[in-house]
């Protein structure tokens, strides 16, 4: 009898609770509209679940400054960006290649919502494999003169994990300064106490938002999705790789993993560098100053321009998907996409739309393999309107496809760890480089016809006779996309 009066009593508090919540996401947090009335539709019809999805998922985090690093004015960033975006403004910057000077809008909106101070000298080598990337990765450990800098989203310690710490221990044991920042939520399981030894010969591990308690964690939902290392601040690597047998294709659900991550040397290892020291003083108590074994001076190395570009739930624009779009609306001849998820929100989906109706070749690959269910049926929904539109939709089947990935015209290119969702536009901390380089955007280019040979073509007679029952997840799924 208790009990029946507890769980009256419980209710009515609970959709007060309900309400309160409902009044803060329209009234104070300005959401996305189509976010807004996912939210209150889960806070109604599911009360008790949906005020605990809310205080666990749906808290929007404040637009402050998270990530500060006092060394940012010793090597004089802010200056160089105030310099590149006057010139810019004043048609005085020196572009190396026509490419780079036909871009310039695009380069401008970086520097102004992402600092993303524009380097011209750069050598960028592309993996799309995972063994060859990570024999390189391991390889460049092993040859460190100073300091290794390692930041991923997940970090198992599994075979290739423990293959990266065997020889983190060895150049540890040699002097070398180690550290390894990690998110919990990508790393479940994984905890600093894992990394004993290594601790013990002088390496430094620190969680992204690590929980107040066991499973009570009020920023679950800012996940620091980046992978980047930093080694001596002359060699960097960014993509959509992380560190787990699965990356090497040893997991049989998933099988093949494709995708596509960068090894740079030239002067863009700085901003790399710079975007981990943030990061890490951030997660760390023991915080990073500036010094000149972070930034040491670097040859010229290529011709390669490009920008690191940043974004989070913490800054005022969406720079990722900012610039996502800007290459969108650039495009002339074609616009090759590759992304595991594709949950756009409406500017994105209204672009692709405008420049599939306009005649340009517009082609996107998604995976066949789901690794999360409903992802892989939103991102099914969505891509029928753009079939619809007269874009191209090709299913990879040889594995699993998760680079991220966005080449235009053979021209500009984009790398990195973002995909198109609502997540990684909205809620995640992401890092991508933005090349401004017609080589090497052909090569990618050329990456991404070589996978078409491993994919069915997604026809709009195909998609529209799909069974119901493929219908109605779809339906489900897309209803739930702008929280998930």
């Amino acid at each position: 009898m208790s009990i029946f009066f507890n769980t009256i009593t419980v209710i009515p508090i609970i959709l007060i609770l309900n309400i309160i919540l409902a009044i803060t996401v329209i009234f104070l947090e300005r959401r996305d509209p189509t976010s807004t009335w996912a939210w209150i539709l889960v806070l109604f019809f599911l009360p008790l679940v949906g005020f605990i999805l809310y205080l666990s998922l749906g808290r929007q985090m404040r637009k402050k400054h998270l990530f500060r690093w006092e060394g940012q004015k010793d090597i004089g960033i802010d200056k160089l960006i105030t310099y590149q975006i006057e010139a810019l403004e004043e048609n005085t910057l020196d572009f190396h290649t026509e490419e780079v000077g036909k871009h310039k809008s695009l380069i401008h909106m970086n520097l102004k919502t992402s600092d993303s101070v524009l380097t011209q000298d750069n050598h960028i080598e592309i993996f799309d494999d995972g063994e060859k990337k990570f024999e390189a990765l391991i390889e460049d450990i092993l040859n460190a003169k100073d300091h290794i800098h390692i930041q991923y989203y997940i970090f198992k310690l599994d075979h290739l994990g423990s293959r990266i710490i065997t020889a983190l221990k060895k150049k540890a044991q040699q002097g070398i300064k180690v550290r390894i920042l990690y998110d919990e939520m990508g790393s479940r399981g994984v905890k600093k106490r894992h990394f004993k030894e290594l601790i013990e010969l002088g390496g430094e591990i620190e969680v992204f938002f690590p929980s107040i308690l066991p499973l009570i964690n009020p920023r679950l939902n800012f996940r620091n999705h980046r992978k980047i290392v930093i080694i001596d601040g002359r060699v960097g690597y960014i993509g959509g790789f992380n560190v787990g047998d699965e990356y090497l294709g040893l997991n049989k659900k998933f099988g093949y993993w494709r995708d596509t991550h960068l090894r740079i040397e030239g002067s863009s290892v700085h901003p790399l560098q710079t975007r981990f020291l943030l990061d890490w003083n951030q997660a760390s108590n023991n915080n990073i100053v500036y010094s000149e074994r972070y930034f040491p001076a670097i040859p010229k190395k290529g011709d390669v321009a490009m920008q690191i570009v940043s974004s989070g739930p913490d800054t005022e624009w969406p720079a990722i998907k900012n610039g996502y779009l800007k290459l969108l609306m650039s495009a002339k001849r074609y616009i090759y996409i590759q992304t595991p998820y594709f949950i756009p929100d409406n500017s994105f989906l209204n672009a692709i739309e405008i420049a599939a109706l306009s005649g340009i070749d517009v082609r996107i690959m998604i995976p066949n393999k789901p690794d999360h269910m409903f992802v892989y049926w939103a991102t099914y929904s969505y891509v029928g309107k753009l079939l619809r539109a007269g874009a191209k939709v090709f299913i990879y089947e040889k594995g699993f496809i998760h680079a991220k990935m966005i080449v235009i015209d053979d021209e500009v290119s984009t790398v990195g760890t973002a995909n198109i969702d609502v997540r990684s536009f909205s809620l995640n901390f992401e890092v991508n480089a933005f090349i401004y380089n017609r080589p090497i955007s052909h090569e990618i280019a050329e990456i991404f016809e070589k996978d078409i040979l491993d994919c069915t073509e997604l026809t709009l007679e195909k998609y529209e006779n799909r069974s119901n029952f493929i219908k109605f997840k779809e339906s489900i799924s897309r209803l739930l996309s702008p929280i998930l």
